[in-house]
Protein backbone atom coordinates (compact mmCIF):
# COMPACT_ATOMS: atom_id res chain seq x y z
CA UNK A 1 0.00 0.00 0.00
CA UNK A 2 1.77 2.86 -0.97
CA UNK A 3 2.19 5.58 1.71
CA UNK A 4 -0.83 8.47 0.35
CA UNK A 5 -3.88 5.48 0.20
CA UNK A 6 -2.77 5.07 3.81
CA UNK A 7 -3.38 8.40 4.52
CA UNK A 8 -6.84 8.64 2.62
CA UNK A 9 -7.64 4.99 4.26
CA UNK A 10 -7.00 7.20 7.99
CA UNK A 11 -8.78 9.77 7.12
CA UNK A 12 -11.79 7.60 6.17
CA UNK A 13 -11.54 5.90 9.36
CA UNK A 14 -12.00 9.32 11.13
CA UNK A 15 -14.85 10.22 8.85
CA UNK A 16 -16.84 7.24 9.73
CA UNK A 17 -15.53 6.90 13.75
CA UNK A 18 -16.91 10.32 13.67
CA UNK A 19 -20.02 10.36 11.67
CA UNK A 20 -20.92 7.19 14.19
CA UNK A 21 -19.98 9.25 17.21
CA UNK A 22 -22.42 12.18 16.10
CA UNK A 23 -25.33 9.77 15.71
CA UNK A 24 -24.55 8.02 19.08
CA UNK A 25 -24.87 12.21 20.39
CA UNK A 26 -27.95 12.76 18.68
CA UNK A 27 -29.71 9.54 20.20
CA UNK A 28 -28.50 10.80 23.76
CA UNK A 29 -29.63 13.93 23.27
CA UNK A 30 -32.72 13.04 22.84
CA UNK A 31 -32.73 10.40 26.08
CA UNK A 32 -31.58 13.78 28.30
CA UNK A 33 -34.10 15.86 26.67
CA UNK A 34 -36.47 12.94 27.48
CA UNK A 35 -35.35 13.35 30.73
CA UNK A 36 -35.78 17.36 31.14
CA UNK A 37 -32.36 18.11 30.42
CA UNK A 38 -32.08 21.00 28.01
CA UNK A 39 -29.09 22.62 28.93
CA UNK A 40 -26.30 20.39 29.18
CA UNK A 41 -27.92 18.24 25.96
CA UNK A 42 -27.71 21.04 23.72
CA UNK A 43 -23.85 21.54 25.19
CA UNK A 44 -22.62 17.95 24.11
CA UNK A 45 -24.56 17.79 20.81
CA UNK A 46 -23.01 21.15 19.72
CA UNK A 47 -19.12 19.66 20.25
CA UNK A 48 -20.11 16.01 19.77
CA UNK A 49 -21.70 16.46 16.25
CA UNK A 50 -18.98 19.35 16.03
CA UNK A 51 -16.25 16.80 15.83
CA UNK A 52 -17.32 15.00 12.53
CA UNK A 53 -18.57 18.34 11.06
CA UNK A 54 -14.82 20.03 11.14
CA UNK A 55 -13.12 16.64 10.07
CA UNK A 56 -15.43 16.68 6.77
CA UNK A 57 -14.47 20.36 6.39
CA UNK A 58 -10.71 19.25 6.77
CA UNK A 59 -11.39 17.90 3.46
CA UNK A 60 -11.67 20.85 2.00
CA UNK A 61 -8.84 22.96 3.79
CA UNK A 62 -7.04 25.57 1.39
CA UNK A 63 -3.48 24.18 2.28
CA UNK A 64 -2.23 21.74 4.97
CA UNK A 65 -2.09 24.75 7.62
CA UNK A 66 -5.89 25.38 7.10
CA UNK A 67 -6.41 21.61 7.15
CA UNK A 68 -4.62 21.00 10.53
CA UNK A 69 -6.17 24.23 11.64
CA UNK A 70 -9.71 22.23 10.96
CA UNK A 71 -8.36 18.85 12.55
CA UNK A 72 -7.33 21.20 15.44
CA UNK A 73 -11.23 22.72 16.26
CA UNK A 74 -12.36 19.17 15.83
CA UNK A 75 -9.87 17.97 18.49
CA UNK A 76 -10.70 20.87 20.51
CA UNK A 77 -14.45 19.68 20.47
CA UNK A 78 -13.73 16.07 21.10
CA UNK A 79 -11.83 17.01 24.74
CA UNK A 80 -15.00 19.69 25.33
CA UNK A 81 -16.93 16.66 24.38
CA UNK A 82 -15.30 14.58 26.59
CA UNK A 83 -15.73 16.82 29.48
CA UNK A 84 -19.39 17.10 29.05
CA UNK A 85 -19.75 13.29 29.16
CA UNK A 86 -17.75 12.94 32.23
CA UNK A 87 -20.15 15.81 33.78
CA UNK A 88 -23.15 13.77 32.65
CA UNK A 89 -22.31 10.54 34.22
CA UNK A 90 -21.21 12.08 37.40
CA UNK A 91 -24.50 14.46 37.43
CA UNK A 92 -26.35 10.82 37.25
CA UNK A 93 -27.48 11.67 33.63
CA UNK A 94 -25.56 8.93 31.88
CA UNK A 95 -25.57 5.35 32.70
CA UNK A 96 -22.03 3.91 33.44
CA UNK A 97 -22.44 1.32 30.29
CA UNK A 98 -23.44 4.05 28.07
CA UNK A 99 -20.73 6.60 29.41
CA UNK A 100 -17.92 3.98 28.89
CA UNK A 101 -18.67 3.34 25.07
CA UNK A 102 -19.05 6.73 24.22
CA UNK A 103 -15.90 7.70 26.44
CA UNK A 104 -13.88 4.92 24.96
CA UNK A 105 -14.76 6.30 21.10
CA UNK A 106 -14.43 9.85 21.99
CA UNK A 107 -10.84 9.34 23.65
CA UNK A 108 -10.45 7.09 20.33
CA UNK A 109 -10.85 10.33 17.87
CA UNK A 110 -8.85 12.39 20.15
CA UNK A 111 -5.97 9.86 19.32
CA UNK A 112 -6.62 9.72 16.10
CA UNK A 113 -6.67 13.78 15.68
CA UNK A 114 -3.74 14.33 17.25
CA UNK A 115 -1.66 11.78 15.55
CA UNK A 116 -2.68 13.17 11.93
CA UNK A 117 -2.19 16.44 13.39
CA UNK A 118 1.38 15.66 14.63
CA UNK A 119 1.52 13.79 11.55
CA UNK A 120 0.79 16.91 9.23
CA UNK A 121 2.58 19.14 11.00
CA UNK A 122 5.88 17.03 11.17
CA UNK A 123 5.90 16.27 7.35
CA UNK A 124 4.68 19.66 5.75
CA UNK A 125 4.17 22.11 8.22
CA UNK A 126 7.95 21.99 10.29
CA UNK A 127 10.20 21.85 6.72
CA UNK A 128 8.77 25.45 5.29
Amino acid sequence: MMNSELKVNKRSVIIDKSYQFALAIVLLNKNLVNQNEYVLSKQILRSGTSIGANINESQSAESKKDFVHKLNISLKEARETNYWLNLLKDGGYLPEDEFKILEKTCTELIKILSSIIITTKNKYLNNS
